[in-house]
């Protein structure tokens, strides 16, 4: 048993075993012409979702949230890569920002809005 559990384990610390490529830092990737984003709103009180378009510098209200998108970018070469959107979130009830920093579309749980009433996530960078 322990003898398996030792193969397992130099198996998986093996290079290339659990190789992935690596992610793209924002600073790495650039801007899709014009830089904008399509972001998808929860509201998980009313149940409704809504897909929201916004260019670079753009805010759009959902629920009483403003969010505003200061740009989106991906890296160079690939439209299908991973997009990366830096927003600001603002609360209007809560008067106060929730949310400033950078998304990204592949793993909206890395850096995410923590709101009990509202999701906001990035679908994809955009040419709005």
């Amino acid at each position: 048993m322990k003898v398996a559990a030792i193969l397992l384990a130099a198996a998986l610390a093996a290079p290339g075993v659990l190789a992935q490529a690596p992610m793209p830092r924002p600073d790495e990737a650039r801007s899709v012409a014009p830089g904008g984003a399509v972001l998808r709103g929860l509201d998980k009180v009313a149940g409704r979702a809504q897909d929201i378009a916004l260019g670079p510098g753009e805010s759009a209200n959902f629920g009483r949230l403003t969010i505003t998108l200061t740009e989106c970018r991906q890296p160079a070469g690939d439209a299908g890569a991973d997009a990366f959107a830096h927003l600001v979130i603002h609360d209007s009830l809560r008067e106060r920002e929730v949310f400033r920093g950078w998304m990204i579309a592949s793993s909206p749980a890395l850096n995410a809005l923590d709101h009990p009433r509202f999701d906001v996530w990035l679908i994809r960078c955009s040419s709005v």
